[in-house]
């Protein structure tokens, strides 16, 4: 369900309740956290990820302050299970540019291989589409993982860049986006 924000652009539910085969996306819960983090918790999650240390529980903590400040964030349970698998975010919702960015995500490793994440991501960008015309995510250049992830949703790397500090060090990160009509004619169309 889309809303007008107060300027009169259509927006989008950034904490609707988003249900597929495997995945259930909820908004977050603050009695989430544990569960989560148990998740959270296997170094091997975030071995080529910039934030490499995010395993670490003061770490953790500090991101997922930063995820209940910036709201927009989905925790994925896994439907046969009913166990918390992840999460993910939609965050810097940008009405001028009618685009959000789709991020932050983590699965459990017995979740890797493609499934989870495709169909955690077709339900995100589905529901994104209700209000904005891209999405883009930002990913460490050296995430090689995360850059085929998206590649096998049919994000299509631009020649956007951002730098992101990360314990001191700068570090590059590439923009993929797909937009409404890739979307509508893609791989998880």
């Amino acid at each position: 369900m889309s809303r007008p924000d107060p300027a009169g652009t259509e927006l989008f539910d950034r904490q609707a309740v988003l249900e597929g085969e495997r995945i259930l996306l909820r908004p977050y819960r603050p009695e989430d956290y544990e569960a989560l983090y148990a998740v959270a918790s296997d170094p091997l999650i975030w071995e080529v990820h910039p934030a490499h240390d995010r395993w670490q529980e003061p770490v953790f903590r500090a991101f997922m302050a930063d995820a209940v400040e910036q709201g927009g964030t989905l925790v994925a349970m896994d439907r046969a299970s009913g166990d918390i698998v992840g999460s993910s975010r939609f965050q810097g919702l940008d009405a001028a540019r009618s685009q959000v960015e789709i991020g932050w995500t983590f699965l459990a490793r017995k979740c890797w291989g493609g499934a989870y994440n495709r169909e955690m991501k077709r339900l995100m960008l589905a529901q994104a589409f209700t209000g904005v015309q891209r999405v883009v995510f930002h990913i460490g250049a050296d995430n090689i993982r995360s850059r085929k992830a998206c590649e096998a949703i049919g994000g299509r790397l631009t020649d956007e860049t951002d730098v992101v500090e990360r314990g001191g060090a700068m570090v590059l990160h590439v923009i993929y986006e797909v937009t409404r009509d890739s979307f509508a004619s893609g791989p998880l169309a």
